[in-house]
């Protein structure tokens, strides 16, 4: 039996070309611990000073600025968290569109005296600004707005929010896994607007699992979530990952090199993706917003989205029904609620990310057999 086409890029991505490779001796003959003094041990710690510098250019940041994790949700949790430790509870203001990895700390904090705002959003998925600028006049401590959605693709305008946060004093972070590999990133200029901290992830980038970032202003104080023997600068204790680390330097570098042929290339397969959808009758979510070129995210009216799921992957297309970390939610996407997308309508939501592989034939077959399926199924409901 053959594999389902994948486009699911937005949850993970197969390892690029030459990743696994660069992997492979720190998997085998190269298995030393980078604290050691050995041999061993100055190969490993050189391997991933390399791979900091490979991580910190693809983003425009200095090498001292980059905190390596285990994920995402770690970066998340190290800046929310560790902020949060070195400061008085005050406010704290994050979009309601958030990853539950940043929503979920936010709650935790909450629970010990910090005041949480969730910055709503227009139909469209974007910080609504003058909402913004009220909560600003009450002068948050903490702010965080992601880069790229992960659901609908959509761009936030990151810099034009952390520039209008500087005369707060408030210390901004932006979630831009999604965006690497996808989007110019440049840590050195969103830092000048009032961004002091941007996560990364490699798995999303081409990348092993187990291997991201936190990039972060030095002046920003972190206590630390995990104690021990003060790795990374003291803010990340624990012996490094290093075949990991050593396939996101590599995974990192190549998606740094290569954005503007990938963006034009994914622009391209989902225009012709959109328009088979629209032909369709399908609602396309934040369809007129800036998005990232491989995202899109629709439903069909009377349909369920995990349903469609299913009835897909059976004809052999692997998508998702909104985000892989919380799949085993039967609520409808937070994301499309902030956005006002009626409960019935969200709980058809359906998203296709397309990444590297990907070709105008898969498009054309996945519109031919979702028409089928679509089909088939309202079929259904009208005789329900």
């Amino acid at each position: 039996m053959s594999l389902p086409v994948y486009f699911d890029h937005n949850a993970t991505t197969r390892l690029g070309s030459g990743v696994m490779a660069a992997m492979l001796p720190w998997l085998e003959s190269q298995y030393g611990n980078a604290s050691s003094r050995h041999e061993y041990g100055r190969r490993a710690r050189q391997a991933i000073d390399e791979a900091r510098q490979r991580v910190a250019a693809a983003v425009n940041a200095h090498p001292t600025e980059v905190i390596f994790t285990s994920g995402g949700s770690e970066s998340n949790n190290l800046f929310l968290k560790g902020a949060a430790a070195c400061l008085k509870p005050g406010l704290m203001a994050v979009s309601a569109i958030e990853h539950p990895c940043v929503l979920k700390p936010v709650e935790q904090l909450r629970r010990s005296g910090w005041d949480a705002r969730y910055l709503p959003v227009d139909g469209a998925g974007r910080v609504k600004t003058d909402d913004y600028a009220g909560v600003l006049l009450d002068r948050p401590k903490l702010l965080s707005v992601m880069l790229a959605n992960n659901e609908t693709g959509v761009v936030q305008d990151v810099a034009a929010l952390a520039n209008a946060a500087m005369v707060t004093g408030a210390w901004f972070h932006s979630d831009g896994v999604q965006a690497l590999g996808k989007l110019d990133i440049d840590f050195r200029a969103l830092n000048g607007t009032g961004v002091h901290a941007l996560t990364l992830s490699g798995h999303k980038a081409g990348g092993p699992k187990g291997a991201a970032a936190l990039v972060i202003d030095k002046r920003i104080e972190l206590q630390p979530l995990i104690s021990g023997g003060g790795h990374e600068r003291g803010l990340r204790s624990g012996t490094e990952n290093v075949p990991a680390i050593v396939g996101f330097g590599v995974a990192a570098e190549l998606a740094a090199q290569r954005i503007a042929e990938h963006s034009s290339r994914m622009r391209k397969l989902q225009a012709k993706f959109e328009s088979g959808l629209s032909a369709l009758g399908a609602r396309i979510f934040a369809g007129d917003a800036p998005r990232l070129a491989n995202t899109t995210f629709f439903a069909f009216a009377g349909i369920d989205g995990e349903t469609l799921v299913g009835k897909l992957d059976r004809e052999g297309f692997a998508v998702a029904s909104g985000a892989a970390c919380s799949s085993a939610n039967p609520e409808s996407s937070h994301v499309l609620r902030a956005m006002g997308v009626a409960p019935e309508i969200a709980r058809g939501a359906v998203r296709v990310s397309l990444g590297d592989g990907n070709t105008d034939a898969e498009i054309e077959q996945f519109i031919n057999a979702l028409q089928v399926t679509v089909g088939r199924l309202q079929g259904l409901t009208a005789v329900s």
